[in-house]
């Protein structure tokens, strides 16, 4: 089962979103992140948070089209976005995709992209999705799929990544370490249609940037 969430960051273009979503996908909504998803006409299953970002109008509007709320007190230790996360997983999701997850305050995108390494995760695709570029958490090995030329970074998290083979990239690993702090796996270029990685000690975030197809651009 899939799940897509919306968080409250910004979202500036839904409807380069659309094609995302299948009907079949548990749509879960972080707060006021139910706006981003009526944007796209579409009614989350549940809305979870303290609501506090929720204008009362569209509380309303949700309701009567049949959204359920999970509400929690403003005084909790998880963002709205990890209860979201963690309710898609005991609902049995196997693969995640959030939509609207960046931008605005700095330390609320850190930790949404921080949240990719929640334990609770282990074991579920979750990926980060803003325009044409996709974030997700590789642990031991991930294939990378894009078009030649797409922008790969691999960034460690957490503390040095080690034994890192990467394979398609015009810049390969084999064994290699990343270390925490310096930006060597920044700005990468995928060769062919896939890579792959492989990490024997650690974690990287991977956040592929995918460039226009010429030929898409001229029709």
């Amino acid at each position: 089962m899939r799940a897509v969430i919306f968080a409250n960051g910004r979202f500036p273009d839904p409807a380069a979103h659309r094609h995302l979503l299948r009907p079949d996908d548990l749509v879960v909504a972080a707060d006021g992140g139910a706006a981003h998803a009526r944007a796209l006409g579409v009614t989350p299953y549940v809305v979870i948070g303290d609501l506090d970002s929720l204008e009362p109008d569209l509380r309303a509007e949700l309701a009567e089209a049949g959204a359920q709320f999970l509400t929690r007190s403003p005084a909790k230790d998880e963002t709205d976005l990890e209860l979201a996360l963690l309710y898609a997983v005991r609902q049995g999701a196997e693969e995640v995709l959030i939509l609207g997850a960046l931008g605005g305050r700095i330390d609320q995108t850190v930790a949404n992209l921080l949240l990719l390494a929640h334990p609770a995760l282990a074991g579920v695709r979750v990926r980060v999705i803003e325009g044409a570029q996709t974030a997700f958490l590789i642990r031991d090995e991930a294939l990378i799929e894009g078009r030649p030329g797409d922008t790969v970074s691999l960034i460690p998290l957490g503390g040095d990544a080690r034994g890192v083979t990467a394979e398609g990239l015009r810049w390969p690993l084999r064994e290699g370490t990343l270390r925490f702090g310096p930006a060597r796996g920044v700005s990468n270029i995928l060769l062919g249609r896939q890579a792959r990685v492989h990490v024997r000690e650690g974690m990287l975030l991977c956040v592929i940037t995918h460039h226009p197809n010429p030929e898409e651009e001229e029709r």
